[in-house]
């Protein structure tokens, strides 16, 4: 299955992003409106995710996210997975947010 991929650059600002990364990356640095359900758990909480519109996928690098966009459309969502991850989003200088305080980075 082909899964369909965007780069940081041109995600939609009304996006769904859902980022894959675990707690640790998600706390160093994210997208400041993501929802966050790290890969290890999106099968257990699938429901969170809205079936109505359309899922950007992002992890780190770009792995991670593929799979879980590839899982989502098998189940007949319409996923699209973020091309080079939040690497490509901190390259493109999107806003990104940290827990911690500290200016945020991708871990």
């Amino acid at each position: 299955m082909t899964v369909p991929e965007i780069e940081a650059s041109a995600l939609p600002d009304d996006a769904y992003l859902l980022d894959v990364r675990e707690q640790e990356e998600w706390v160093a640095g994210h997208a400041p409106d993501a929802a966050h359900i790290p890969m290890t758990q999106i099968q257990q909480r699938v429901d969170e995710v809205p079936a109505d519109r359309t899922v950007y996928v992002v992890c780190r690098v770009g792995g991670r996210s593929l799979q879980v966009a590839a899982w989502l459309n098998q189940l007949g969502r319409e996923a699209v997975n973020v091309g080079g991850g939040m690497q490509s989003w901190e390259a493109a200088r999107r806003p990104m947010v940290s827990e911690t305080g500290q200016q945020p980075f991708v871990a």
